[in-house]
């Protein structure tokens, strides 16, 4: 086991290996949310060693908190972040019900327990968005992804 150094003050920059520990994120997941929140901006020294600010910090921390607790997903993050544009903490438009768990799995919530929100629709904009025409590799790999989920639910008994 790796000894830790000294505490940092709260002002310090934190590298990538830090702020995954602090957070409990892998370090590849923060590599990905700087793909998709352009907020998101560490410092990059020689070799592309990343350092990140307290405010960088803090930001990954509440996209964390909306993506895994709240749960909204990466484009209701963006939303949200482009909307408020630094300002506190947004109170979020939906929070689901609590679901009870299936005593057999109690960490897992099965998808028919969680009823999707009545959403406003926006200037008549139709909410059935067209289909995605996706490229024949990616679309043969979401079918077997598909075909092998469907397998381990019939082997879980949950099959409909």
């Amino acid at each position: 086991m790796r000894a830790q150094g000294p505490v940092k003050s709260a002002s310090a920059f934190r590298t990538i290996s830090e702020v995954s520990a602090e957070l409990d994120v892998p370090q590849h997941v923060l590599r990905f949310w700087e793909t998709r929140f352009p907020q998101i901006r560490p410092l990059k020294r020689g070799g592309g060693r990343r350092y990140y600010r307290p405010e960088d910090v803090e930001l990954l921390r509440r996209i964390q908190s909306l993506l895994y607790k709240e749960g909204y997903t990466i484009r209701g993050v963006q939303r949200l972040l482009r909307e408020s544009r630094g300002a506190p903490h947004p109170e979020p438009a939906y929070r689901p019900e609590p679901v009870e768990p299936d005593a057999a799995c109690p960490d897992v919530v099965h998808p028919d327990a969680v009823e999707a929100p009545d959403m406003p629709q926006e200037d008549g904009a139709d909410l059935d968005p067209e289909p995605l025409e996706l490229p024949p590799d990616v679309r043969r790999e979401l079918v077997t992804v598909l075909d092998e989920l469907r397998a381990i639910r019939a082997l879980l008994g949950r099959d409909r």
